[in-house]
């Protein structure tokens, strides 16, 4: 009778305790699966960053071409900074 009663304490608690190792093996299956997701996000920003700074600099090298041509063609010109000039314009 204790026997049998031992018996299905540790059956009982040997199915609880297969119940939480299934329950974390699926919490683990979603971390990796979140964690996988955020790597290829975080690539795929850091891929989108170059080409922006790569665009960025191409446009500030024909600016400056730009400008500096019409220095040599002596054309007149004036250069507005926009935020300076916004700003300005805010404080009047």
């Amino acid at each position: 009778m204790i026997k049998e009663r031992l018996c299905r304490e540790y059956i009982e608690e040997i199915k609880r305790l297969e119940m939480s190792i299934a329950e974390l093996e699926e919490t683990i299956i979603e971390l990796k699966t979140q964690l996988r997701m955020k790597s290829e996000e975080v690539t795929s920003l850091v891929i989108e960053n170059r080409n922006l700074r790569y665009k960025l600099e191409k446009i500030e090298k024909r600016y400056n071409q730009l400008i500096e041509l019409l220095r040599k063609m002596n054309i007149p010109f004036i250069i507005i900074d926009e935020e300076k000039f916004e700003k300005d314009r805010e404080n009047i």
